[in-house]
């Protein structure tokens, strides 16, 4: 499938020289949001809005950004972009956009630098239906992995995009920027695909060194995997929370460990669309759709600032 679900399209700005971007996932005609926030340092934006006992119905847009709590600041842009073209929420006196966000950190990775309003902007004027770039761009751009042996034994991270379809014929798609303390695994090997590394060589095992007590305690919060998955099916506020938060059995089965206490792994969930599905079914979907983004995120990523990548080390 070359592109994205019908309403949804997805732009990234990327700066690789300072080692930092966002990425937005707009849809304009309005979806159904749900979000589930997992680990202990998380960095959100409007994630209240989405709770099922609140009144606001519809998202127009989700930003995913670098830059710590810096990094919030893009949704100001996007904001702007879908106000000047009438999109949001009708309160009498203007339309007003519902556009939730949730960043990771990265800063060091090149000079401290974070996108702002501007880059929010620009990732907007960038967006097509097209399956999105994958790797060291957008929100990914300065993602990082493996940090439990500290910054010369990590990897670089990145951002990456799956879809699974349902025997029903629902689609599920995972769009996840990988920033995380542990170790990355493709489950159907179990094979370690980037993570902390000896300074000899190899593979530590992040959660082997976590047993044994040998790992070099990361600092809180510096770390988080967010994402954002899109569905046609037609699903209620409760449902979309609840097929957010099996959704993060999809990260369980790809990075080991997860949700710790220095991520702050958020999983956003918008459908628009008109197909019956079993949620349970759908869940399921989920879970693979987010588990295959992230492998496909490291996959496609490259070094940057002295960071190597899985394909460096290939």
């Amino acid at each position: 499938m070359n592109e994205l679900l019908p309403g949804f399209r997805i732009g990234h700005y990327t700066n690789r020289p300072l080692g930092t971007g966002c990425t937005v996932v707009l849809c304009e005609a309005g979806a159904v949001g749900g979000v589930d926030v997992r680990g202990s340092a998380p960095g959100t934006r409007e994630t209240d809005l989405l709770d099922p006992a609140n009144t606001v119905n519809e998202v127009h847009a989700v930003v995913l950004g670098g830059g710590s709590a810096f990094g919030l600041g893009a949704a100001d842009g996007v904001m702007r972009y879908l106000f000047e073209r009438g999109v949001g929420v009708n309160v009498g006196v203007a339309r007003v956009p519902i556009v939730p966000a949730a960043i990771l950190f990265d800063l060091g990775l090149g000079p401290v630098a974070w996108p702002d309003a501007a880059a929010g902007y620009t990732a907007c004027q960038t967006a097509t239906n097209a399956v999105p770039a994958d790797g060291s761009v957008g929100a990914g751009t300065g993602a990082t992995v493996g940090k439990l042996l500290g910054p010369a034994g990590m990897m670089k991270g990145g951002i990456g995009y799956a879809a699974v379809t349902t025997g029903g014929g629902a689609t599920i798609a995972a769009l996840l920027a990988v920033n995380a303390v542990g170790d990355v695994v493709d489950s159907r090997s179990g094979r370690i695909v980037a993570g902390a590394r000896w300074p000899h060589g190899g593979f530590a095992d992040s959660v082997a060194l976590l047993v044994q007590e040998a790992a070099e305690p990361p600092l809180s919060g510096l770390n988080t995997t967010i994402g954002v998955l899109m569905t046609d099916a037609a699903l209620t506020k409760a449902q979309a929370r609840a097929v957010a938060r099996a959704a993060h059995d999809g990260l369980a089965w790809a990075i080991r460990p997860t949700h710790t206490m220095h991520d702050g792994d958020t999983l956003f969930v918008l459908a628009r669309g008109d197909k019956p599905v079993d949620v349970m079914s759908l869940s399921t979907a989920a879970v693979l759709a987010v588990s295959r983004a992230v492998v496909r995120a490291i996959e496609a990523a490259e070094g940057l600032h002295g960071v190597p990548s899985a394909r460096d080390l290939a």
